[in-house]
């Protein structure tokens, strides 16, 4: 794997994880209590043995650098790193990354520094384990151009993707992005050639695009050169190439989640608390995922009730029932609380303890950092360094399916509270 360089894509502004993204990259999103989304390639191509990894960003990504910097420190003995590329004006350039490939387009003097055969360009914004290695491999053995990772995909979701139709060795003979209407009907193939049971292949009908490519050094040359008015891998780079290139699919069959929407991050993370068994696993010793070494002390729980629960270190809950939950590093829950169907991504810094103390009565005007005494909240996010106080309920009581209130301190995106990064929701606030 030393002959492939890895190109993470950090995705634009995330729009449609807004107010996640407000003060963030998408891939510097926390994830599943202590981790961060741009966690999951970086320690998939760890777990690869590809050590060369750039990721590519264009908003708000000083949080996105603090994460990589404190995380991914490389022996001085091996060329590997992870570096973070922003979009840069150049003389050349003057212009933001105007989609996926015119921001590798821009950074493509860096990348043919090394001396690599391959590039691996993979997405900030999706939860998966994958080997890398298997899926090169087959790049190799089928001497391809390119080489598309690709899931069975149901009708429902399937025009959220890139589709594409392969004959029988696997070649992409055709492929269409996101498409409508007739035009996602034509796309229905006979999906048992991927190996899928006639029922499986009933169920996922289409062919679907992970975002997750393998470029020939040369192909991606010229590629980008010959069009420069191409700016997107899905949309125009790949359909254009399927005819006069080498275009195969690679069948993923593992657990794999694209959580650019509010709604699907909210899913996905409230799936890693099911039993017996959730779609993913943060315990595989063999595949770990990667993230900040933090020194956080344990966390401590005073007569609390937990159930189908996640929680990270350094958290101090007390006299509270939490269930089917998510709760991030240093979170702190005061006694009388209520926590159902809910992600806490926690705090970045502990507050002072006589700063903590005056309001932990509720009869403060400063509302604490954390939640205060006799709170409810349900299907909710409630983002880093919030502050709620007693007696709130957030439960979304009108069952209203979106709304902006960013005065107040929370949006709601599919009828699920997100609660904004520094938010104050005061005493006995209805939500």
């Amino acid at each position: 794997m030393k002959q492939v360089l890895s190109i993470i894509l950090g995705g634009g502004a995330g729009t449609r994880l807004y107010p996640l993204t407000k003060l963030r990259a998408k891939p510097a999103v926390p994830l599943a209590s202590k981790y961060r989304l741009i966690d999951i390639p970086v320690s998939n191509c760890i777990n690869s043995e590809i050590y060369k990894i750039y990721v590519l960003t264009q908003f708000n990504s000083a949080s996105l650098n603090r994460h990589l910097s404190r995380s991914y420190t490389f022996s001085g003995f091996s060329e590997g790193f992870v570096e973070v590329l922003a979009a840069q004006q150049t003389p050349e350039n003057p212009n933001w990354f105007q989609g996926t490939a015119d921001a590798v387009r821009q950074y493509l003097w860096l990348f043919l520094e090394w001396d690599v055969d391959e590039y691996l360009i993979l997405s900030g914004d999706h939860l998966y384990r994958m080997d890398y290695r298997e899926f090169i491999q087959r790049h190799r053995d089928t001497n391809a151009d390119i080489t598309i990772s690709v899931v069975p995909m149901d009708d429902r979701r399937a025009s959220d993707f890139g589709l594409m139709k392969i004959d029988d060795s696997g070649r992409v003979v055709d492929f269409s992005e996101k498409p409508k209407g007739d035009a996602l009907k034509a796309m229905q193939v006979d999906t048992t050639v991927l190996g899928l049971s006639p029922e499986e292949a009933k169920q996922n009908p289409y062919i679907a695009s992970m975002g997750i490519y393998v470029f020939k050094r040369e192909a991606l040359l010229k590629l980008l050169k010959e069009a420069p008015e191409r700016t997107d891998f899905g949309k125009e780079i790949i359909p254009a190439s399927s005819e006069k290139y080498n275009v195969q699919a690679y069948l993923f069959k593992g657990y794999w989640e694209d959580i650019g929407t509010i709604e699907a991050f909210y899913e996905a993370n409230m799936a890693l608390t099911q039993q017996p068994r959730p779609p993913f696993s943060f315990y595989d010793e063999g595949a770990p995922i990667y993230t900040r070494p933090r020194y956080l002390p344990p966390t401590k729980l005073l007569d609390c009730t937990i159930k189908e629960s996640i929680i990270a270190e350094g958290c101090l809950l007390k006299d509270c029932s939490i269930t089917h939950s998510v709760l991030g590093v240093r979170t702190r829950v005061e006694s009388g609380c209520v926590i159902e169907d809910t992600m806490i991504m926690g705090a970045d810094f502990y507050q002072p303890l006589t700063e903590r103390d005056s309001g932990s009565g509720c009869t403060s005007d400063k509302v604490p950092l954390g939640i205060g005494k006799d709170t409810t909240i349900r299907r909710a996010i409630v983002d880093k360094n919030a502050r709620i106080g007693c007696n709130v309920q957030i439960i979304n009581k009108d069952h209203v399916q979106e709304a902006e209130r960013e005065n107040l301190g929370f949006f709601i995106r599919s009828g699920i509270v997100v609660v904004i990064k520094g938010a104050t929701i005061p005493d006995g606030m209805i939500i």
